[in-house]
């Protein structure tokens, strides 16, 4: 009689997540999403560029600069955020991959906390929970706050492990 413990449902479906970002090809970072409903997995997506266009290993990154006032303790500051606009995250790819139907009352797990972009499609696609396991400090406040106006369940997994194999070193 074998005597390991068997992985809870939040680490086995992270574990996916992960799994499915080492499809990416991006430079920056490789994330992994996945749609479940009760304990079923109903679909997995990444990010990159469409299908059938070069992505940013074959054609380099499309990096556009935005920059946003932010106010922290009464002091506004001017952050710069830049994106890739060649790739597809993959919370988009997921909802374009998935049905309506599906996504009514479930779950995403995600390898990192959705921009505010995709945090707004997430947050009217019918999804009742986003599990997500690395921060993405530039949207954190205004993507939890939005959430907690939706009611959408928003956790961080703070002491999970990614499969070794999945992991990347991540450039800027």
């Amino acid at each position: 009689m074998s005597t390991e413990v068997r992985k809870d449902w939040d680490t086995y479906f992270m574990d996916i997540a992960y799994m499915v970002s080492t499809r990416s090809r991006c430079s920056r970072r490789h994330v992994g999403a996945v749609l479940v409903q009760g304990k079923k997995l109903l679909g997995t997506a990444y990010n990159g560029a469409p299908t059938g266009v070069p992505d940013c290993s074959e054609a380099g990154c499309m990096i556009s600069e935005e920059y946003e006032l932010v106010v922290t303790d009464g002091q506004e500051e001017m952050v710069k955020k830049q994106r890739c606009i060649r790739t597809i995250h993959a919370e988009q790819n997921l909802l374009l991959f998935t049905d309506r139907i599906d996504r009514e009352g479930s779950s995403v797990y995600v390898t990192d906390e959705p921009c505010w972009t995709c945090a707004n499609m997430l947050a009217n696609s019918g999804i009742t929970e986003i599990v997500f396991h690395r921060s993405y400090p530039k949207d954190t406040g205004k993507v939890t706050n939005m959430m907690e106006q939706k009611g959408i369940t928003f956790r961080r997994l703070e002491n999970y492990q990614p499969p070794r194999e999945t992991m990347m070193t991540v450039s800027n």
